[in-house]
């Protein structure tokens, strides 16, 4: 069960009118990132509101139209979220779930605020079933306390395998607690060794580390070591029963250091499962990096923007396109100003303006269209401008001889247009024996220049059809006569003629336009990918 599409109409919480929409074929990891107070949470409340209308999940007190109704309307209700799912309706998916008696299954909810320094059970008693997820907290500013519900659970799970097994005690805690443990391992150096004994006053989970003999309680553990056993245990016990389920998880990563919240992530990803839907916030590092680098197939990243006006427009929110640039805005939502420390694996050094704009930011004209080009399919790569053919020798020499002894894996490139010969002519035959006389890592345009892989018909019939513009052919054919060789960049206003562009728009404006328009499927781009990777 997977939602595509949810709504927050009528001052919803800080949104005037909120849409995210995540097209017909949702994802199952959906991670809402953005700066704090951006809204993110609010995103999870609208939709444990909406699901109130048919159950409330956990214990925590209920919250009323004060909490979710910006204007305090009194008249505020449920009729103001609307969710789709994958294969239809809130309703429709709800009366699914239904009929197998798993509709309090359809959501589970773990709040950002979790209270479980201590563990000490003294009293067996009996506990409700885990699909009844009437435990935990109601909305993000509630206090998740799941601790010693799941410390029960957990007791009735091995109780209830050694019965229906009939195995040894020994059997049964190998298959309970290891398939826990085989979590636990991944993301912390500690596993579990006992369960404890409620009737001996010892009701809690013991503990032991590899290099260390004597076992040790859960009321021991580091804030962030319980973060992680609370998590994975809340999410093993709910396995059988939630198989339809969409998980909303409000920044788990609090508490936990970034080289854990990669794995744990990880965890989480296999503890859920196959059929189910993820939805987390955050704006950790270590859950970007799990996101880009090991999920990206199986994510959807929404970014709210701490600019936008939410509480006062009309706002619909697509999923990110996956690109380098994206990704180095995310990044600095988590590093701030330290994100332009986050080094690439290829650095490609191309002709243009050298100096950087604020920020730091790139300027050069080259350099930001072969961003725009390659961004998404070869993220771990950036183009950077370093002057004119001179300088950009002499910078990418400096730049390797430097960065290489810092960042053993990273690559350094240089790219030149074919008119390297200071406007002297140079064939295809000039361009081999440059490359055949000159480093591995030196790479030349097979056209004369950028201009000429922009200008081709394919990249601006692509543009015209974009824009709703009419491209006309006969005067593309009498005006580009050799795309390869021929000097289209002075014929820029005649180009902009032919995409039937009559207003004032600047060529730069205009190509860097252009350059969007590339992409994977075509021609141009599978020649400009040979030339350069």
């Amino acid at each position: 069960m997977k939602i595509k599409k949810l709504q927050l109409t009528n001052g919803y919480k800080r949104f005037h009118n909120l849409t995210i929409d995540l097209g017909n074929k949702p994802a199952r990891i959906v991670a809402l990132v953005g700066p704090n107070g951006c809204g993110k949470s609010s995103v999870l409340d609208g939709i444990l509101y909406h699901f109130s209308r048919y159950h409330s999940i956990g214990n925590t007190g209920h919250r009323g139209y004060e909490y979710h109704s910006m204007k305090k309307d009194p008249n505020f209700t449920q009729d103001h979220i609307h969710i789709d799912f994958e294969h239809g309706t809130f309703s429709e998916g709800y009366e699914k779930l239904r009929a197998i008696g798993r509709e309090k299954t359809m959501f589970s909810f773990r709040s950002p605020y979790r209270y479980n320094s201590q563990l000490n059970v003294v009293q067996i008693r009996a506990i409700e079933e885990v699909r009844e997820n009437n435990y935990g907290a109601r909305s993000a500013a509630d206090i998740d306390s799941k601790m010693e519900e799941n410390y029960r659970r957990l007791n009735a799970k091995y109780n209830r395998y050694l019965h229906d097994k009939d195995c040894r005690p020994s059997e049964a805690k190998e298959k309970i607690i290891g398939d826990l443990n085989s979590s636990i391992k991944k993301c912390l150096s500690i596993e579990i060794s006992s369960l404890g004994d409620v009737e001996s006053s010892r009701g809690t989970i013991y503990f032991k580390k590899p290099d260390q003999s004597d076992e040790f309680d859960f009321n021991v553990l580091s804030s962030g070591e319980k973060e992680v056993v609370d998590i994975l245990m809340d999410l093993y016990l709910r396995q059988e029963e939630y198989q339809n389920t969409v998980f909303l998880l409000d920044e788990p990563e609090l508490h936990i250091n970034t080289g854990i919240q990669r794995n744990l992530l990880l965890e989480i990803d296999r503890l859920v499962g196959e059929t189910c839907q993820i939805w987390l916030t955050t704006h950790s590092i270590g859950f970007l990096r799990s996101l880009q680098e090991d999920l990206g197939e199986k994510c959807q990243i929404v970014r709210f923007s701490s600019d936008a006006n939410y509480a006062s427009e009309e706002h619909v929110l697509y999923p990110m396109k996956k690109s380098r640039l994206n990704w180095k805005d995310l990044f600095e939502v988590a590093l701030d100003d330290l994100a332009h420390l986050i080094c690439p694996k290829k650095i490609i050094f191309c002709e243009g303006r050298d100096q950087p704009g604020a920020g730091g930011r790139e300027r050069g004209f080259d350099a930001l269209v072969f961003n725009n080009i390659f961004s998404s399919e070869y993220q771990e790569v950036i183009f950077v401008s370093s002057g004119g053919n001179t300088e950009l020798d002499q910078r990418s020499d400096i730049a390797f001889s430097i960065l290489s002894k810092v960042f053993s894996s990273l690559e350094i490139f240089v790219l030149k247009d074919r008119d390297m010969a200071s406007g002297l002519g140079t064939t295809e035959r000039d361009r081999q024996i440059y490359l055949d006389n000159n480093p591995k890592n030196h790479r030349v345009l097979k056209r004369w220049e950028i201009e000429n892989y922009l200008y081709d018909q394919e990249v601006l019939k692509r543009y015209c059809e974009k824009n709703g513009l009419q491209f006309n052919q006969t005067l593309y054919d009498s005006l580009v006569t050799d795309i390869e060789n021929q000097n289209l960049k002075d014929l820029t206003g005649k180009i902009k003629s032919i995409c039937g562009i009559t207003g004032s728009i600047s060529s730069e404006a205009f190509k860097l336009n252009l350059s969007k328009c590339i992409s994977s499927d075509m021609l141009v781009y599978s020649e400009l990918e040979k030339c350069i990777f």
